[in-house]
């Protein structure tokens, strides 16, 4: 089982959001058959089976073993990863481009390119793993508190000059057999956690001017 699997095509999108089958695939990170999903999420065999035949028609779970009892033969499912994560191609026509609007402020456009390094990262996954080869990435993460707006601004600041300078150091753009990488370096204000009652009767709170760019790091190819 992977710790993470992309998921690109729309109609495995789809299916991986339904309700039950979303609730399938969590009850599956333990091998079960149909009869067993059923008992443990407390539905009817037959619709866990129809939704089991589904779920592996997209690739999402995979037969483990097969066991027979008697003249039955009990079949064995597992999902085929812990966890996983829809890449923006799924939305192909919608999906967010950073090169519309760059601005290093914008949430927005720090979505952008979180769903870009998502849909990027997955390709690379998706193609390593058929190949049987191994991606290669590093990434950053940190937390840092800020005493004052001004701190967070000159911390950008240094931050900005500071990767500008690495990448004209490295960069080399007449290397006959270079490959060119992606580095995303950002930074954002990490949300206060909620109560879920609370958060339901709540009003949201406005949110604070542009509080914008988020920790996490290089990450890329390998052929």
């Amino acid at each position: 089982m992977l710790d993470v699997a992309v998921i690109e095509e729309p109609a495995a999108a789809e299916a991986s959001l339904d309700p039950i089958r979303s609730r399938i695939l969590a009850a599956l990170a333990e091998p079960g058959s149909a009869a067993m999903v059923a008992g443990r999420l407390d539905l009817p065999r037959q619709k866990v089976n129809y939704h089991l035949k589904e779920l592996e028609r997209h690739g999402l779970v995979e037969l483990a073993e097969e066991r027979r009892k008697g003249n039955v033969t009990e079949r064995i499912y597992r999902a085929t990863a812990a966890s996983y994560v829809i890449s923006p191609s799924a939305l192909a026509a919608v999906s967010p481009d950073p090169s519309r609007s760059p601005d290093q402020l914008s949430a927005r456009w720090l979505l952008a390119l979180g769903a870009r390094l998502v849909q990027e990262v997955g390709a690379l996954l998706t193609g390593a793993s058929r190949a049987r080869m191994r991606v290669s990435t590093f990434g950053i993460d940190a937390q840092v508190r800020f005493a004052s707006a001004a701190d967070r601004t000159a911390f950008a600041d240094e931050l900005t000059q500071a990767v500008a300078a690495l990448v004209g150091r490295y960069h080399d753009e007449s290397a006959p057999r270079g490959r060119t990488h992606r580095v995303v370096v950002a930074l954002h204000q990490i949300p206060a956690a909620q109560p879920r009652d609370a958060a339901e009767h709540t009003e949201p709170r406005r949110p604070a001017a542009t509080d914008t760019t988020e920790r996490e790091a290089g990450q890329d190819e390998e052929r």
